[in-house]
């Protein structure tokens, strides 16, 4: 009996598990019936661990799949594994997209859908929740959606979000009566969970500026590697607008899409202040400075 796993629990919390563990185990009779098990899309991240535990609880039929985006944080895969996770590798990984694409940036992330937003199964449950960013509250109403994969060939996948309405002190609560282990960038050096804490690809360009320049100071190889990509790509695109407007600099292009909202305020902060002045800020020197690397 669900009561008596979690005894400890919060009412509140209790009723939670009990919707979730109804709603992916009606979600399996589906996948079932169309001679599918159900998939538990994994990212290692504590919502993941959630969904995962669930799904246990249910007793339904289940594949979970972590999908390698190969820019997850160390150690990301070593868990999944340990979780009983099957690894998805890419058909291409994150440097060989950059060098065919450029960079990807909040309003071109094709990385997401190359490297995890596409299908295994056709019936998935996604530890999505609305509490982790408006644009999630305001996307996500029902705890089942339908997604169209390619519009032309109308690949469809129905999913299933059994922890939408949960908080992180739910999901914290949760994890913790469970007995659940959790990636090791959720603890402290004391061993304390941080919920408040997310996993996701090194350095996306979805976080603020802010966020994101302290994700590359924390990972300055990863300032290397998207300088590496980028110039590849500068170079095999002579004729792209990217490569004129930056001159093939991937020095400068990178400081552009990592410090600044576009071409026009790059060229305010780093650029020549006249045209027949030579002040440009040296960027390749700026960022070795920044993140204190060599490159």
């Amino acid at each position: 009996e669900l009561n008596e796993l979690n005894e400890f629990m919060t009412d509140e919390l209790q009723r939670k598990v009990d919707r979730a563990v109804k709603l992916i185990q009606a979600a399996g009779k589906v996948a079932k019936e169309h001679g599918q098990p159900l998939e538990i899309c994994y990212s290692g991240g504590k919502d993941s661990d959630v969904i995962l535990e669930l799904a246990r609880m249910s007793g339904v039929e289940y594949r979970a799949i972590y999908k390698n985006t190969t820019i997850d944080p160390p150690g990301t895969i070593a868990h999944a594994k340990a979780m009983g996770c099957e690894v998805m590798q890419p058909t291409q990984t994150f440097r060989e997209i950059m060098e065919k694409k450029g960079m990807p940036n909040r309003w071109r992330r094709f990385c997401c859908g190359i490297l995890k937003e596409y299908k295994v199964l056709d019936y998935a449950v996604v530890g999505i929740r609305r509490d982790e960013s408006r644009a999630r509250s305001e996307r996500y109403h029902e705890p089942e959606v339908c997604r169209v994969y390619n519009k032309t060939k109308g690949i469809k996948s129905r999913q299933y979000l059994p922890i939408l309405d949960w908080t992180k002190e739910d999901v914290a609560e949760f994890l913790t009566e469970r007995g659940v282990k959790c990636h090791s960038l959720y603890y402290d050096e004391q061993g304390n969970f941080h919920p408040e804490r997310r996993l996701g690809c090194m350095c996306c360009p979805l976080q603020s500026r802010n966020k994101r320049v302290q994700s590359f100071k924390d990972n300055p190889r990863m300032a290397r590697f998207y300088i590496k990509a980028a110039q590849k790509y500068l170079e095999t695109h002579p004729n792209n607008k990217i490569t004129k407007l930056f001159n093939g600099n991937a020095y400068d292009w990178f400081t552009s899409q990592v410090f600044c909202d576009g071409e026009r305020q790059f060229r305010e902060q780093f650029g020549a202040s006249d045209l027949f002045k030579d002040d440009a800020i040296d960027t390749k020197a700026f960022l070795e400075k920044e993140f204190n690397i060599t490159l």
